[in-house]
């Protein structure tokens, strides 16, 4: 079967599509022949809190469909369960079927704080209760809406992402308790769907890209993809840095794996995909950031990429 066909006649949700991780994650399934309902808040019309107008939710769709998927875009609100509720009434209605769930809700790097004043008392309140919310809670509401119509067939598969593998997160303190928290959760997820799911025959399993060259770590940083290695020199860590499709790629690669409940309950990384699928990110290397940034804090110094990709 060609990588085109890989995923003919499956049928995905990529929970927050909007940019970054998400939108590369909905095309590439798209480019393997799935039909992906994509989501997310920012629309034509609509600007989220994120507050970037440059994506929108329509242009994810736009993309999966030029890239010989079917994209349909649905503006949700996945803090709201009766939007959710009707997202996956829709799916049932028009294909009776869901085969791959990805769990990418986030939208809250506005909120994040860093420096001496971020304990957990000294935190903003609202802030840190808003990045539960978007990061936790969401998954959470979709979840409990989209696993009754996943496990109507047999290898069904939920991928919960986050930032950080567990073998990562586990000994470093992730920022803020707020922000540890959301990110982990999702590890924690993975690892309990994964027991859930496994009587219907499904599989649930945790993935983190590595340093993301998203649209809006870009802008941040004042370069583009194209002249993204320019950014080393503000951030000697962006060495490692790979392209939003790297993630993509990985996903695809697990929806389209026969043997994926081998993974079932892991916390998977990009990089450690890479290796397994034979895949590469854009520029054709395959970068490991989480191996790469556990090497660098062991040795308490920059190091360059070198046998990192």
């Amino acid at each position: 079967m060609s990588e085109q066909a890989a995923l003919a006649g499956k049928v995905a949700l990529v929970a927050g599509a909007t940019r970054g991780a998400g939108r590369a994650m909905a095309v590439e399934l798209g480019r393997a022949g799935a039909t992906v309902y994509a989501t997310g808040r920012t629309t034509r019309d609509h600007v989220s809190e994120v507050g970037r107008t440059t994506e929108t939710i329509e242009e994810t769709g736009e993309l999966i469909t030029a890239a010989g998927g079917e994209g349909i875009a649905v503006p949700t609100d996945h803090l709201e369960p009766e939007q959710v509720k009707a997202l996956v009434e829709r799916i049932d209605r028009d294909h009776g079927r869901l085969d791959v769930l990805v769990n990418d809700i986030w939208g809250g790097e506005h909120l994040l704080e860093f420096g001496e004043n971020t304990k957990v008392w000294q935190y903003d309140l609202g802030k840190g209760l808003r990045m539960l919310e978007l990061g936790v809670k969401t998954h959470i509401i979709t979840s409990h809406y989209a696993l009754p119509l996943l496990i109507r067939r047999p290898g069904g598969l939920v991928i919960e992402v986050t930032d950080g593998t567990a073998d990562y997160n586990g000994p470093n303190y992730r920022e803020n308790l707020f922000y540890d928290l959301t990110k982990n959760a999702p590890i924690r997820m993975a690892f309990g769907l994964g027991k859930e799911l496994q009587e219907s025959g499904c599989t649930a399993v945790s993935i983190t890209p590595g340093f993301l060259r998203s649209e809006q770590m870009l802008d941040v940083m004042g370069i583009t993809e194209e002249n993204w290695r320019e950014g080393i020199k503000q951030l000697h860590a962006f060495c490692i840095a790979e392209s939003p499709v790297y993630i993509g790629r990985a996903v695809a690669a697990l929806a389209a794996d026969p043997d994926v409940a081998r993974w079932n309950g892991q916390s998977l990384s990009s990089g450690q995909l890479a290796q397994a699928y034979g895949f590469t990110d854009t520029d054709g290397t395959r970068p490991d950031a989480w191996r790469y940034m556990t090497d660098m804090e062991l040795a308490g110094k920059d190091l360059d990429d070198t046998g990192y990709r």
